[in-house]
C-alpha cells in the first residue's frame, strides 16, 4: 500500500475523475439542478437593476407613482423570494446526489477491498484501511458539498452579476473582473503552501486510528507487558504531529483567504468610487453606481465564500486522492468457470514459490492426496506450511508447478465455486459480533436444519442449547462469550456447514484444551471418506491417526507417512517433533 501521503502530482485531476465516476449515474439531476441554479442567479442578479430602474425614474425625478413604486418593490421582493426556493429545492437536490455518490463510493471501495489479494493485507495497516473506508470517503463527501453546494452557486452568482455589469458599464466590469486573477493567485498560492500540511494531517490522523486498532486489538498483551505508558508516549508524540500540521494549515488560512480577500474588496470600492467621481455624474449614473456597488458586493461575497472551503476543499481533494489510490490496487485475477470440486483428490506437482521471487520458500514440491484422505503437514516453524495451505486455498499463486483438483488445475474453478466446495477453519477463529446462527450461517441463508446439522457434525450443538438463547444467542465482539475452545468448534461447525469437498485446518487445535481435542478428533475421524481433509498441526496429537503425515523441512518434503512409519524413523524430523511434545506433557 502506498504511503499516506499521496506522491501523485495531480491530486485534484484525481479527486474530480472520482466525484465524476461516483455520481455517473446521477447526471440528470447534475444538470438539472445547474440549470435552475442559473436561473436563481439570473433572478438575483435583476434585483439591483429593478433598483437601478427605481432611481433614476422615481426617486431623482421624484416621480412618486404609489401604484407603480409597489409593483416595482414586489418584483424585487418577489425576484430575490423566487431565487431562494429555487436554491433551496436544487441544492437539496444536489445534497441527495452527494449523498447517494459518497453512499456508492463507499460501497465500491469496501467491495474492492474484499477482493483485494492476500498480498496486499501482508503489508496494508488495519487502522489505515478502516480510515481510508470511514474518514477519507466521508471527506469525499465534503468534496461534492463544498463543490456542488458552495463553489457552482457562487461562481454562477459571479457570472451572473458580472454579466449585468457588462451590460451597464464594460469598462467598470473589467475592473472589477480583476478581482477574479487575484483570487486565482491567491488560491494558487495557499494551495502551494497548505497541501504539504494538510497531507501530514491526514497522514497523521491515519497513524492515530492504526495505533488504536492495534492497541485495543492487543490490549491483553500491552497490559501484560506494561507497555502502557510506552504506546501513550507514542501516542502522544503523533497527536502533537498532528495539531502541528493543522496548526501549520490553520496559519496559512487565517494569511491567505478572508483577509486578502477583505482587503481586495476595499481596494476594488475604492477604485470604482474614484472613477465615478473623475466624471461629471448625470442622474441616470448615480443608478448605475448603486447597481454597481451592490453587483460588487455580490461578486465578492460569493468568491469570499468559495475561497473559504478551500481549506476544506485541500482536505477532500487529498483523501479523495487517496481513496483514488487505494481502488487502483489490482484486484486478484477473478476465475472463470462452471467445474465443481466432486471428489476432493488434490495433486501438487513440483510446486515452487516465494513471496520474493528471489528468496524461494517451497521447492519444487509434489504430493497426492486422494479423495477423503485425511493428510496432515508438521515440520519446524518456517518450513512452508501455512505458505503450502495458502497456495492451497488459491490465495497466492506459484511461480511454477500446478496445484489440481480432481484431475483439473485449481484455475479452473470460478471464486465463487471454489470457496463453496472448501472449507477452512483457522488457528484463530474468526467470530461476528452477532448470534451463533449468524455466526455459523455467514450469509448463507441456511435453514434451521442445515445450521444444527453442522453443529452437530462439529459437535458444538450441545453446548450451544445450553446457552441463555441457545442459537440465537448473541456471542459480543470475536464471540467474547466463549471459550477457546468452544470458538473453535464453533468454527468447524461455520466449515461444515458449507458442505465442502475439502476441508482445510490452519493449526486449529493449538490453542484449546485436551478435551477439546479428542472432540475435534472424532469429529475428523466421522469425516473420514466423506471429505479430503488437509491439517496443519502443531499438536501431532491431532493429526495422529491421519491417512498420511507429510513432514516439510525447508520447503521440501522431508518424510511422509503414517504415524507408525515415521516414529521407526531413527533420527527422523517427525521422531524428533513428536518426542520433544512428549516430553513437555
Amino acid at each position: 500500500m502506498q504511503s499516506e501521503t499521496d506522491k501523485s502530482p495531480r491530486p485534484t485531476r484525481r479527486a474530480v475523475a472520482l466525484l465524476l465516476h461516483a455520481a455517473r449515474s446521477e447526471q440528470s439531476h447534475l444538470f438539472i439542478g445547474c440549470g435552475w441554479l442559473v436561473v436563481a442567479a439570473l433572478l438575483e442578479a435583476l434585483s439591483p437593476l429593478l433598483g437601478k430602474y427605481f432611481i433614476d425614474n422615481y426617486l431623482l425625478p421624484r416621480h412618486f407613482v404609489a401604484l407603480e413604486i409597489a409593483w416595482l418593490l414586489g418584483g424585487i421582493l418577489l425576484a430575490g423570494a423566487v431565487a431562494s426556493v429555487i436554491r433551496y429545492v436544487q441544492l437539496t437536490r444536489l445534497a441527495g446526489v452527494a449523498m447517494r455518490s459518497v453512499r456508492r463510493l463507499r460501497e465500491e471501495v469496501y467491495g474492492h477491498v474484499l477482493r483485494l489479494p492476500m498480498a496486499f493485507f501482508d503489508k496494508a495497516i488495519t487502522g489505515q484501511l478502516v480510515s481510508r473506508v470511514t474518514n477519507d470517503t466521508e471527506q469525499v463527501k465534503n468534496l461534492y458539498v463544498q463543490v456542488l453546494f458552495v463553489m457552482l452557486d457562487s461562481s454562477i452568482v459571479v457570472l451572473g452579476a458580472l454579466g449585468a455589469m457588462a451590460w451597464l458599464d464594460w469598462h467598470l466590469m473589467l475592473i472589477v473582473l480583476t478581482l477574479i486573477p487575484a483570487v486565482v493567485v491567491i488560491v494558487w498560492f495557499y494551495q502551494r503552501w497548505s497541501a504539504p500540511a494538510v497531507a501530514r494531517a491526514r497522514q497523521k490522523r491515519s497513524d492515530i486510528n492504526a495505533q488504536m486498532s492495534e492497541s485495543i486489538a492487543g490490549m491483553a498483551v500491552l497490559q501484560a507487558s506494561n507497555a502502557q505508558n510506552r504506546f501513550r508516549d507514542q501516542f502522544d508524540l503523533i497527536n502533537q504531529q498532528h495539531l502541528r500540521a493543522r496548526t501549520d494549515e490553520m496559519r496559512v488560512n487565517a494569511w491567505l483567504l478572508r483577509p486578502m480577500l477583505d482587503l481586495i474588496n476595499i481596494l476594488l470600492l475604492v477604485v470604482v468610487i474614484y472613477s465615478f467621481g473623475q466624471r461629471t455624474l448625470s442622474a441616470l449614473e448615480i443608478g448605475v453606481l448603486y447597481a454597481f456597488v451592490s453587483y460588487i458586493g455580490r461578486v465578492v461575497d460569493p468568491l469570499i465564500q468559495i475561497t473559504l472551503q478551500f481549506s476544506q476543499l485541500q482536505q477532500a481533494v487529498i483523501a479523495a486522492a487517496r481513496v483514488d489510490t487505494l481502488l487502483q490496487e489490482s484486484r486478484a485475477p477473478a476465475q472463470a468457470g462452471s467445474a465443481r470440486i466432486s471428489q476432493g483428490a488434490v495433486r501438487i506437482e513440483r510446486l515452487r514459490f516465494g513471496y520474493n521471487p528471489s528468496t524461494v520458500v517451497l521447492h519444487d514440491l509434489s504430493l497426492d492426496i486422494p479423495a477423503g484422505g485425511f493428510y496432515g503437514l508438521v515440520g519446524h516453524t518456517g518450513s512452508g506450511k501455512s505458505t503450502l495451505l495458502s497456495l492451497l486455498l488459491r490465495f497466492y499463486q506459484a511461480q511454477s508447478g500446478s496445484i489440481q483438483i480432481d484431475g483439473m488445475d485449481v484455475s479452473s474453478f470460478s471464486d465463487e465455486q471454489f470457496r463453496a466446495d472448501v472449507g477452512l477453519v483457522p488457528q484463530d477463529p474468526f467470530l461476528l459480533a452477532a448470534s451463533v446462527r449468524e455466526n455459523i450461517d455467514m450469509g448463507r441463508h441456511l435453514s434451521d436444519a442445515e445450521v444444527q446439522e453442522a453443529a452437530t457434525a462439529a459437535h458444538c450443538h450441545d453446548f450451544i442449547t445450553q446457552l441463555e438463547q441457545g442459537y440465537d444467542t448473541l456471542l459480543g465482539e470475536g464471540g467474547a462469550r466463549l471459550s477457546v475452545g468452544q470458538k473453535q468448534l464453533l468454527a468447524i461447525a461455520r466449515s461444515l456447514a458449507g458442505k465442502p469437498r475439502i476441508l482445510f485446518l490452519d493449526e486449529a487445535t493449538a490453542h484449546i484444551d485436551s478435551q477439546t481435542e479428542q472432540i475435534v478428533q472424532t469429529a475428523l475421524t466421522q469425516l473420514h471418506g466423506k471429505v479430503t481433509v488437509i491439517a496443519i498441526a502443531h499438536r501431532l496429537s491431532t493429526i495422529r491417526n491421519a491417512d498420511c503425515i507429510v513432514v516439510l523441512n525447508h520447503g521440501r518434503i522431508h518424510e511422509q507417512g503414517t504415524h507408525e512409519q515415521l516414529m521407526a524413523i531413527d533420527r527422523g524430523v517427525y521422531q524428533r517433533l513428536y518426542l520433544l511434545q512428549q516430553m513437555d506433557v
